[in-house]
């Protein structure tokens, strides 16, 4: 009966994306964002105060020059939860001041060496976590994750959304402007394409955590795909993509509880959807992992929605 009934879901909906997964980077960084700036692949980092090579005593954002392995300066010390969204000659960074606060922060960089912030939203009462910002066809639109207040959050977590004019100052929606209250569903990664909102997001399963993926036209009815998770662990989360990481913490890799693909982002590079996602027991021993979907983002994103097979005439 489940073979069958498997066979009808293949037959009926094809096949979903291929994601190869390339192996561990690192360990203790978890909110990474791939992005192309001025043509060249960057990660953007948050590294946490506990990272293990972070000697400053505060967290802080940085850019990874994917072909060098080079640093950009850190900026944004304090701030936490960050993003990374590139518009024409100018890259974006977004944080929240204090984790679970209820400000979200705005950089803004031509050089990612000189930055200069505002604040972009602040709401008082309000518990915000992970951000991501995509440019739609009237300005700019923000998922942001928040668990409280209640009645905006339902069952935490869930994502609100804002948008904006300039990248730089944001107005939050109408409260039905939300995925979802019904349960776990955190660390959005939105992007608009053929004039709808894609959302990876991760859902909480009994005894892991995967991701999955929406789709919605005006943010407050959502369309979820029929492939479900569209990423979750696996023994291929182990293998080393960073051979220079120390002994230790290639030991670490081997032997650390996984039950967790989460925070899940991506751009398009070469033809190829780059992804960072983190990997790890989902209660702070987490690993930083990189994949790849051998096409471009539109597709992948318009593949886990395949339309269903036309009727024919006999």
């Amino acid at each position: 009966m489940l073979i069958s009934c498997l066979l009808v879901t293949l037959a009926t909906f094809g096949q979903a994306p291929v994601i190869h997964k390339i192996g561990t980077i690192d360990c203790d960084l978890v909110e990474a964002t791939p992005v192309v700036f001025r043509g060249k692949l960057y990660r953007f980092e948050y590294v946490r105060e506990g990272y293990y090579a972070n000697k400053t005593g505060a967290s802080y954002f940085r850019f990874i020059d994917k072909a060098t392995g080079e640093a950009t300066p850190a900026f944004a010390r304090g701030y936490h939860l960050g993003c990374a969204f590139v518009d024409g000659d100018t890259m974006y960074a977004y944080g929240v001041k204090k984790w679970a606060g209820d400000e979200i922060h705005s950089f803004w960089s031509k050089d990612l060496k000189a930055w200069n912030d505002n604040t972009g939203i602040q709401l008082p009462g309000w518990e915000i976590f992970n951000t991501s910002v995509c440019k739609g066809k009237d300005g700019y639109t923000m998922a942001f994750e928040i668990g409280a207040p209640k009645e905006e959050a339902g069952v935490p977590f869930t994502s609100r959304f804002a948008v904006s004019k300039d990248a730089l100052t944001w107005t939050l929606t109408p409260s039905a402007c939300v995925y979802t209250k019904e349960r776990y569903s955190a660390c959005p990664a939105l992007r608009f394409v053929d004039g709808q909102y894609y959302m990876v997001y991760l859902e909480s399963y009994p005894g892991f955590w995967a991701s999955n993926i929406v789709r919605s036209k005006d943010l407050v009815a959502w369309e979820e795909s029929p492939f479900k998770p569209i990423m979750k662990h696996s023994e291929e989360d182990r293998k080393l993509a960073n051979p220079t990481l120390s002994p230790e913490l290639q030991k670490r890799i081997a032997e650390a509880k996984d039950a967790n693909n989460s925070d899940m982002d991506f751009c398009e590079f070469n033809g190829k959807t780059v992804i960072t996602y983190s990997w790890g027991n989902q209660q702070g021993a987490e690993h930083l992992a990189e994949a790849e979907y051998d096409g471009t983002e539109a597709n992948f994103l318009r593949g886990y929605f395949p339309e269903p097979p036309k009727a024919v005439k006999q």
